[in-house]
């Protein structure tokens, strides 16, 4: 029986969009692909507070992190990664993770630009995708994640 998940992680399309379940945190496939290979890596505890995580999150966390990394420099070769914790809307402790690059990336025939590039990054600029290419980005993700 899977463990109940909090409204957040529900929110970003668990467990459609499930890349890889930790202890602590999940990391998801961001369904708004504002860069090519950009996840949700979110704490499963009910805090909405970074600092009310268990001990045991934080010493995870650099696992998930490395994990992350990793998987996507093999995805998309990205030049820099942003991490931000936002929770202005979705509560509880949640990174979004978004590599970023120069130019643009194809994956499945869809252009994927990172329009803020060198600045912040434009959360509300993503192509639309089919569920099939939602499907086959979280796979090629899922497929370059460490062992």
């Amino acid at each position: 029986m899977r463990e109940a998940m909090n409204a957040t992680i529900i929110k970003f399309g668990y467990p459609n969009t499930l890349i890889r379940d930790y202890r602590s945190w999940v990391v998801l496939l961001r369904p708004k692909q504002a860069t090519l290979g950009a996840l949700i890596l979110a704490a499963k505890a009910e805090a909405e507070a970074f600092a009310d995580l268990p001990q045991e999150a934080f010493g995870e966390l650099k696992q998930a992190v490395g994990d992350c990394e990793t998987a996507l420099r093999r995805v998309n070769r990205y030049s820099k990664i942003n991490y931000l914790m936002l929770m202005m809307v979705d509560p509880h402790v949640h990174f979004h993770v978004l590599p970023r690059y120069d130019g643009a990336r194809t994956f499945s025939g869809v252009r994927f630009e990172d329009k803020g590039w060198p600045g912040p990054p434009a959360l509300g600029d993503a192509p639309e995708l089919t569920d099939e290419t939602l499907a086959a980005l979280r796979e090629a993700v899922k497929a370059a994640w460490p062992r």
